[in-house]
């Protein structure tokens, strides 16, 4: 796995390949498979990506009853033309909703890179094909980019938000999907590494404050902020503006910022939202609840 975003920009370079091919092929040697099963396991994640964005269902509520009909009360609003947001925006924001939701119910979804930063990679890339219909060996080729963007963070720093905070998992995914939109709309390789910069840059030091512990509690909502996140510092990259911080700096700044948290806001549900009075009187009625049964 590569460590830097320079060393995959490198090898583009010296081999002319292009950084969808040279993260492809680092995925064959690591795995020792072929070019076209690492491409066909691609498929299988996207094509699970899809179906975890069919199957959601407004009526389904987390065992918990904090999450459950959110995407289906955006969809109402998109539906009656009431969305501030244009079409995209409000299409990526009711897919991540839709995803990161059927996480919290238990239902199949795609770690990217992590369960709880899940809604975010799909809700950008579904939504672009939708629009652009765009096929779905280009859509592969963006989450190799993906990948690639991912695999590097997790060498240089992490994509745990135990480690690092929530930075480490929205906003890892975040630079993931803007990299990948970059990708798609014909940015070069500097490009993408401005969007996935520009992307990171935004959510440094989002701390990671699960309400009673559990992956749903800022974290569905999360979901939202990162996906649009990921259009905007791509549409960015792509007007030509450009991070004054490499983004390999970017990602090491993350894992400065992860090491200096306090581990109460680093997934263990003590710090942040988690110990809101809000969020204390929610678990304390889940204790009595639990001791009348």
């Amino acid at each position: 796995m590569y460590d830097s975003l320079e060393k995959i920009c490198q090898q583009c370079e010296k081999t002319g390949k292009s950084f969808f091919k040279v993260v492809c092929h680092q995925d064959c040697n690591e795995e020792d498979l072929s070019e076209a099963q690492v491409i066909e396991r691609m498929h299988k994640m996207y094509d699970e990506m899809r179906r975890s964005n069919a199957s959601y269902d407004a009526k389904r509520r987390s065992t918990s009853g904090l999450i459950g009909g959110e995407a289906g009360l955006l969809r109402q609003r998109i539906e009656a033309n009431q969305m501030i947001s244009g079409d995209f925006i409000s299409c990526v924001m009711e897919k991540a909703l839709r995803v990161a939701s059927n996480n919290a119910c238990m239902r199949r979804i795609v770690a990217a890179p992590t369960a709880g930063a899940c809604g975010v990679l799909p809700a950008v890339l579904l939504t672009y094909q939708e629009k652009y219909e765009t096929e779905d060996e280009d859509m592969v080729k963006a989450l190799f980019v993906a990948a690639g963007i991912g695999g590097v963070i997790a060498q240089r720093a992490s994509l745990s938000g135990a480690q690092d905070g929530c930075q480490a998992e929205i906003g890892s995914a975040s630079a993931m999907a803007a990299g990948a939109l970059a990708y798609l709309e014909g940015g070069d390789n500097e490009t993408i590494c401005h969007a996935c910069a520009l992307a990171l840059k935004n959510l440094l030091g989002l701390a990671c404050d699960p309400v009673g512990g559990l992956v749903e509690i800022p974290c569905v909502k999360r979901n939202v902020i990162g996906a649009v996140n990921a259009v905007t510092s791509a549409d960015l990259a792509l007007a030509g503006i450009r991070s004054k911080i490499p983004a390999d700096q970017v990602i090491d700044t993350m894992r400065s910022i992860g090491q200096h948290m306090s581990s109460d806001i680093k997934e263990t549900g003590i710090g942040g939202l988690a110990s809101t009075p809000a969020a204390k009187a929610w678990l304390k009625k889940q204790k009595n609840e639990y001791k009348s049964h």
